[in-house]
Formats: structure tokens, C-alpha cells, sequence
């Protein structure tokens, strides 16, 4: 069962990037909107049916957690999903799944050290962030805009992580997505308001556009992934993340017909290699006497 999971977790969170770059009729803050609110209300039912009075009773700590991924979380989707339409999907998502190179910088900010390996991996995901930007400024300023809003949604990615690590400590699986999606769905429909995008009004096309990324990205590939965090632990599920890259650069190939450049490809194999230095090399960290 844990397989399975896994499995649909992974080809879940790779799906998003193409099914964003799909239907580019739907505004990206719309489409961000409906994934969280629809999932919101979906994932708090059987924890609305298990205890009712379970949303009453978070904690201080609990609420100043679950607010902290709730924001990050809404701006991790603006700035991921405008990325996958301003440059391609392998870019974009491979730039975006640096989250592990910032998580281990903050923590060494903080006065973790790591083993050299991990060292090893950020500077060489470094160098493939600088191979796939080099070549998408040859493509254009709006490719290149478009990675700068990726590396964004990586930074605001390991806030959501952190965050979101903490408040499980306390709160299961449904009680915290429900309540979290929910947060992020109230921020991005104030930023929809404030902006004036729309929320209806779309085709056939645009709202099965946001059906597929609601239950693909979000229902089956991030909520899997929060469940995972208690079963297979926090290294564990940051290894399995990494194979979103090549996974949505082999979907947005074969479903969009999305063709970039060789150096591209090869920036996504630095990168992925260095992900894999930095996720494999945290299992040990040590703390300054």
C-alpha cells in the first residue's frame, strides 16, 4: 500500500507542471485557487465526520504553523504555476524542486553541519540552476523571468516544508492539509479579488483542466507526500520528490510536445544529481557544540 502511494504521489506532483501549461486559458491565481479549495473541502470531510470539534481545538503553536505553510504554500503556486507558462517544464519544475538546497542552507544557518557530500550537492545543483538560466536567457528575458519565479517557489517551497513539519507533529494527515489548504485557498482568493481575475466563467476545457490538477497534483501528489512524511520519514520523501523532475520533462515531452534545449537537459541532471548529494547526505547531520 505504501508503494502504491508513493507511486501515485510521485506521478501526481509531476503531472502539475504540464497540466499548468495545458490550459493557459484558466489564469494561473484561479486555477491556484480551486486546487486548494476544492481539496480543502474534500480532505475535511472524514476528518469533519471522525471528531466535528477537532477544527475548534488548535493550539497557538498549531495556528502560527499552519498560517506560516498556509502563506508559503499560496505563494510557492504563483510563483510555480506563472513559471510553467512563462518557460518550459522541465526548467521550471527542476529549478523549483531545489527546496532540499535551501533547506540545508537554512539549517546550516541555524547551526546544523553537514557531512561534505551535502556541500558537494548544493554546489553542483548550484551550477545546473546556472546551465538551464544561461540557456533559457538565450530563449528570451520571459523564460529567464520565468526561472527566476521558479527559484522563488523553491525558496518559499522549503518555508512551506519546514512549516508544515512542524505542525505534523501534532495534527494528522487530513486535519492538517484540510486546514491548510484552506488558509492558502482564503489567500489566493483575496489576491484573485485584488487582482480581479476571474474565478468562473470558464469553458468545458478550463474546468476540467482544474479537476485534473485538484485531483492529480494536489489530492493525489501532495497529500500523498504529507502522508508519507509520518510513514517513511522526512529523507525518505525528499528522495522520492526528486523523481518529479524527470518525470514531468518525460510528460511535458510525450503530452505537450515541449522541446528544450540540450544544455537544459543536461542542467536537469546536474541538478538532480546534486539533490540527491544533499537529500542522501542529511541523513547524519551534527550539531555545533
Amino acid at each position: 500500500m505504501t508503494f502504491l502511494l508513493a507511486a501515485l504521489g510521485i506521478l501526481g506532483i509531476s503531472a502539475s507542471g504540464p497540466i499548468i501549461a495545458a490550459f493557459p486559458a484558466v489564469p494561473v491565481m484561479s486555477m491556484a485557487f480551486w486546487r486548494n479549495g476544492a481539496a480543502a473541502l474534500i480532505l475535511a470531510g472524514p476528518a469533519i465526520k471522525e471528531n466535528p470539534w477537532q477544527y475548534l481545538r488548535f493550539t497557538r503553536r498549531e495556528w502560527f504553523y499552519i498560517l506560516v505553510a498556509g502563506g508559503a504554500l499560496a505563494l510557492h503556486f504563483v510563483c510555480f504555476m506563472f513559471a510553467v507558462r512563462m518557460t518550459s517544464v522541465a526548467a521550471a519544475t527542476a529549478l523549483v524542486c531545489i527546496q532540499g538546497v535551501w533547506i540545508a542552507l537554512f539549517q546550516t544557518l541555524r547551526g546544523v553541519r553537514y557531512r561534505s557530500p551535502v556541500l558537494i550537492g548544493m554546489s553542483t545543483a548550484i551550477v545546473g540552476v546556472v546551465l538551464i538560466t544561461g540557456f533559457d536567457l538565450g530563449q528570451g528575458l520571459t523564460a529567464f523571468m520565468g526561472d527566476l519565479l521558479a527559484l522563488a517557489g523553491g525558496v518559499l517551497a522549503a518555508v512551506y516544508t519546514f512549516a508544515g513539519s512542524a505542525a505534523r507533529r501534532t495534527m494528522s494527515t487530513s486535519r492538517y492539509t484540510s486546514i491548510c489548504y484552506a488558509v492558502t485557498a482564503v489567500l489566493l482568493l483575496i489576491i484573485c479579488l485584488a487582482t480581479r481575475q476571474p474565478l468562473w466563467g470558464f469553458d468545458v476545457g478550463g474546468w476540467a483542466g482544474i479537476i485534473l490538477l485538484t485531483v492529480c497534483a494536489q489530492l493525489f501528489g501532495h497529500t500523498a507526500m504529507n502522508h508519507l512524511l509520518s510513514v517513511l520519514g522526512p529523507l525518505t520523501v525528499s528522495t522520492l520528490i526528486l523523481l518529479e523532475i524527470p518525470g514531468a520533462a518525460l510528460l511535458a515531452a510525450l503530452l505537450l510536445g515541449q522541446v528544450v534545449p540540450v544544455g537544459t537537459y543536461i542542467g536537469l541532471g546536474i541538478i538532480l544529481l546534486g539533490l540527491v548529494f544533499v537529500v542522501r547526505g542529511q541523513a547524519t547531520p551534527k550539531l555545533r557544540a
